[in-house]
């Protein structure tokens, strides 16, 4: 399962496939891929239950299957504690640099 979304471009495409359903050709667009490389990802993906397709008319709409996903995620859930401390220490801080500072004022020289 970690070596299917491990490929960036197979993440890219469940990335799009989060939003709503896609036809290969969106796919390709969006991504700037050529269409064998979508069709070849896509077919990856969906022997792997991460996506399903339908055909609508002439296109082949594929979706998200979330299952897998949630799989990895429950895999991933012990290990939150981890991280979490870490991403909570950045949120402060970026909320901290977002705090306007005192503008400091310009003293006008006197001749």
């Amino acid at each position: 399962m970690f070596e299917i979304i491990a490929e960036p471009n197979r993440r890219a495409i469940l990335g799009l496939l989060v939003l709503s359903q896609q036809s290969v050709g969106q796919i390709e667009r969006q991504l700037r891929m050529p269409q064998p490389t979508v069709s070849k990802h896509l077919r990856v993906l969906r022997e792997a239950g991460f996506v399903a397709s339908a055909v609508d008319g002439q296109r082949r709409l594929y979706r998200l299957k979330p299952k897998p996903l949630q799989e990895v995620d429950a895999w991933l859930a012990p290990f939150r504690r981890f991280w979490s401390a870490h991403v909570d220490a950045l949120e402060r801080h970026l909320d901290h640099m977002d705090e306007p500072t005192p503008t400091k004022r310009k003293r006008r020289r006197t001749k």
